[in-house]
C-alpha cells in the first residue's frame, strides 16, 4: 500500500466523521434550538395551562366523563397517549356494530334524544389515532342542552360559547369545521365560575 492509498483512506475517515458529527450532532441541535425559538407554543407539545399548571396538549384527546363537560370523540386506546390507535376493527365486526349500537343508545339516553333521531359518527366511532382532541359542531350542539342544565346555565350562553370555539377549515379548504374540547370545557368551567362569582 502507498503513501496515495494511506491518504485517501485517512481523508475518507475525516469525511466520514465529519458527516456523522454534522448530521447527527449538529443538524439535530440547530433544529431543535430553532424549533424551540420559533415555535415554543409547537414545539412544546402544545400544552394548555390553567393557573400555571399544564391540564394537557391541545393535540391530545382526553376523557371527559362528567355530564357537565363536553364529552370527547370515543377512543380506542382510553385516550392513552403513548399507545394510539384504531381498534382495527372492519365495519362488518360484530364488536364494532355492539360498541357502536352500545353508544348511541348511551347519547340517545343521556341526551335526551328521541329513538330514532340522527347521532354524528364523532359521537360514536374512534378516530383512527384513538386521539382526537376535536367533535363536530353537529356534536357539540347535541351535548349542549345536558351541558347547560347539569352547570345550571342559560343555554344561549353556552351556544355562544361552542360558537366561540369553533374552528374553521385553514384558508377555507383544509381540514372541517370542528371545536377542540379540552379548550371549549376549559372555557366553560370560567364561564361557570364568572356565573356563581
Amino acid at each position: 500500500m502507498d503513501n496515495s492509498e494511506i491518504v485517501k483512506g485517512i481523508r475518507s475517515c475525516i469525511l466520514l466523521f465529519a458527516t456523522v458529527v454534522v448530521l447527527s450532532l449538529v443538524y439535530t441541535v440547530f433544529i431543535t434550538w430553532g424549533t424551540q425559538i420559533l415555535f415554543p407554543y409547537q414545539a412544546g407539545g402544545s400544552l394548555i395551562y390553567v393557573n400555571g399548571t399544564a391540564v394537557g396538549s391541545e393535540l391530545i384527546g382526553q376523557n371527559f366523563s362528567s355530564p357537565g363537560y363536553f364529552y370527547s370523540r370515543p377512543s380506542a386506546v382510553d385516550y392513552n397517549a403513548s399507545n394510539s390507535g384504531g381498534s382495527n376493527y372492519g365495519a362488518t365486526s360484530a364488536a364494532l356494530m355492539d360498541q357502536v349500537t352500545q353508544r348511541i343508545a348511551k347519547v340517545r339516553s343521556e341526551d335526551n334524544l328521541s329513538a330514532n333521531a340522527s347521532v354524528p359518527a364523532d359521537m360514536v366511532l374512534a378516530s383512527g389515532s384513538g386521539l382526537d382532541p376535536h367533535i363536530s359542531p353537529e356534536n357539540a350542539m347535541i351535548q349542549l342542552q345536558r351541558v347547560a342544565r347539569v352547570r345550571g346555565l342559560p343555554e344561549s350562553e353556552v351556544k355562544a360559547l361552542v360558537d366561540q370555539h369553533t374552528e374553521y377549515p385553514q384558508f377555507g379548504f383544509l381540514g372541517q369545521t370542528r371545536i377542540n374540547v379540552l379548550r371549549l370545557n376549559i372555557a366553560l368551567d370560567e364561564l361557570t365560575k364568572k356565573g356563581k362569582g
